[in-house]
């Protein structure tokens, strides 16, 4: 079983397994000068999948989506993940926004990718 850290960085903290804690800190740290980075926060966000840290997984995947709506990729991973937490509904209505919202953006691939993903459930 690995080592549970708790890193804090400034306002924000999160609980990371020593396996990752280098790659996250790297992350956070450059989310210390753009805290609004969606590249970055996605990042996170994928990192804390990989872990099996569902809450904070959603939590990124969610700040992601506050600063950019249409970031169709994150509503995928959030549905992937809260698939994966045994929560179809809320999988199933994260799917369906990250539909709208590659309708929006003209992205038909992703849109694809979110129906597809929804079928499956």
């Amino acid at each position: 079983m690995a080592k549970v850290y708790r890193l804090t960085n400034g306002a924000q903290s999160a609980t990371i397994a020593s396996v990752t804690s280098e790659k996250l800190q790297q992350l956070f740290k450059l989310l210390e000068r753009e805290p609004n980075d969606t590249f970055l926060l996605y990042g996170v966000g994928m990192e804390y999948k990989k872990l099996g840290a569902p809450d904070e997984a959603i939590e990124h995947f969610d700040r992601v989506l506050k600063t950019d709506p249409n970031y169709c990729y994150a509503y995928y991973q959030k549905g992937q993940v809260l698939e994966q937490s045994g929560k179809a509904d809320l999988a199933r209505q994260a799917y369906q926004e990250g539909i709208n919202a590659a309708k929006r953006a003209g992205d038909a691939h992703a849109q694809s990718e979110l129906e597809a993903a929804m079928e499956m459930i």
